[in-house]
């Protein structure tokens, strides 16, 4: 089934990854020298579809010193101070433990990524002021607010943290009002003029009746292009970014919002489901042969690599058994502060035990309280929900069994016991509605990038 929310995407604050801003440095790679140009190879080429007329044979006149770099700038008349940058930058690396150990040069290209980044947000801001768009102190406020909430912290806490870590309130706001006055831009001035004819639409409902039963992908991508004399250096950077999404401090859709250079960045760089023949060659191969919750990567794509998320998979119109509703109870115990490692895998061990007496759902609350873990129950959740791991015991399990633990000695260590299962049934041709709203909303998506481009080429910057 196809689904796309018309609401505004969620706010995706810079909080965690530096690996592509400071790729190229920590490998301590270096762009190829080009040779002079009485060295030239006699075969060398240049694209001849760019355009811009550059003669093969060519003298640079002046230095451009790369050790200069100018981080104050003013767009359109509006100030990006130095301490503008330093807040924004002392946030990121507040917010990747691994971060405090980067060198200069890591933090110089960090600089030169935040600059860039604030740019695009002044010009989404003075882009909406020109609709009429305004984003309250109230509405910034409540942001502001389930920001710090996914720090755990309270708005006061969270204050604290940020100028303890050389931040400020101010920036995270600056880039709140960014994505509101954003999103609000783009209802007001791009989604009216999208439209989506009936006969698109029945053509894809046809396109999925006949693909019933075909097997289908649910990617995201990250895409970054690369030139042959860059191909090496953007590899490494690739590395570097799958190493950071590994360690799962931040969502995929995160680094794909802030580094992929597709259309899809918009989107978390969500590709919704696709089959492997909508996919080019390499990409459909690796789609085939990857697990649910799985990253993959880099993998060489015409004109560059790209970094792709497995979230999901199915088969078309075809009763997927992890659409089926679970009715669970699950029981946690948790640990006091100071527990030592034995002490909590010795209670563990002891959990687990406990969890082989149980007599099917009805003895849950019974033996939690005698060991005193915690119990809560769900009876409307689907197999596809679950972590991965926890999907396929989960499917294993028959009615009255319980998972292994599972959890951290911070968290809890928990199981759940199945209770019950629905299965599902097969599936149904999405609604026309649907697809409607999932073609405008790609439509809305290329539209954005290409305004945000027009605004990038006709801004007046000025660095000092």
């Amino acid at each position: 089934m196809i689904s796309v929310s018309r609401r505004a995407r969620p706010l995706r604050l810079a909080i965690s990854a530096l690996a592509l801003a400071v790729g190229a440095a920590a490998t301590g790679q270096t762009a190829p020298q080009a040779p002079a140009a009485d060295q030239q190879a006699p075969d060398q080429q240049l694209p001849d579809n760019t355009g811009l007329n550059i003669p093969k044979n060519l003298q640079i006149f002046g230095n451009l010193d790369p050790n200069i770099r100018k981080a104050t700038a003013i767009v359109n008349d509006s100030v990006i101070t130095q301490t503008d940058v330093d807040q924004r930058v002392a946030l990121l690396i507040a917010a990747n433990p691994q971060a405090t150990q980067i060198s200069d040069q890591e933090r110089q290209q960090l600089r030169l990524q935040v600059l860039r980044q604030l740019i695009d947000e002044v010009l989404q801001i003075q882009q909406a002021k020109t609709a009429d768009v305004t984003v309250t102190d109230d509405e910034v406020k409540q942001s502001f607010t389930r920001v710090a909430q996914n720090f755990g912290q309270t708005p006061d806490q969270f204050r604290d943290f940020l100028k303890k870590a050389g931040s400020s309130e101010r920036s995270i706001r600056r880039q709140i009002e960014a994505e509101l006055a954003w999103s609000r831009y783009l209802r007001k001035r791009v989604e009216p003029f999208v439209n989506v004819g009936d006969e698109e639409v029945k053509a894809i409902l046809d396109r999925l009746q006949a693909d019933k039963g075909t097997e289908e992908y649910h990617l995201a991508e990250i895409y970054l292009s690369a030139t042959a004399d860059r191909a090496q250096q953007v590899f490494a950077n690739a590395q570097q970014l799958i190493a950071e999404i590994q360690k799962g401090k931040a969502p995929f859709s995160y680094f794909a919002t802030n580094f992929s250079e597709a259309s899809t960045r918009a989107v978390g760089g969500d590709l919704s489901f696709v089959r492997a023949s909508q996919l080019p060659a390499s990409l459909a191969q690796a789609a085939q042969s990857m697990q649910v919750g799985q990253v993959a990567g880099p993998i060489e794509v015409p004109g560059g690599f790209s970094i792709i998320y497995l979230a999901d998979k199915r088969a078309v119109l075809t009763a997927d058994p992890r659409d089926s509703k679970l009715s669970l109870k699950q029981m946690t115990i948790k640990f006091a502060p100071g527990t030592t490692e034995a002490q909590a895998s010795a209670r563990t061990a002891a959990f687990a035990k406990e969890i082989q007496t149980l007599r099917g759902c009805g003895s849950v609350d019974k033996v939690a309280a005698q060991i005193g873990a915690e119990v809560v129950g769900n009876d409307q959740i689907k197999v596809r929900d679950l972590p991965a791991p926890l999907q396929t015991i989960m499917l294993k399990l028959q009615i009255g069994e319980a998972t292994p633990p599972f959890g951290s000695p911070t968290e809890g260590v928990r199981t759940l016991v199945l209770c019950g299962r629905e299965d599902a049934v097969s599936g149904s041709l999405p609604g026309s509605e649907q697809v409607q709203n999932q073609l405008e909303q790609q439509r809305v998506n290329l539209r954005a990038q290409q305004a945000m481009r027009d605004l990038r080429r006709d801004a007046i910057i000025e660095y000092r």
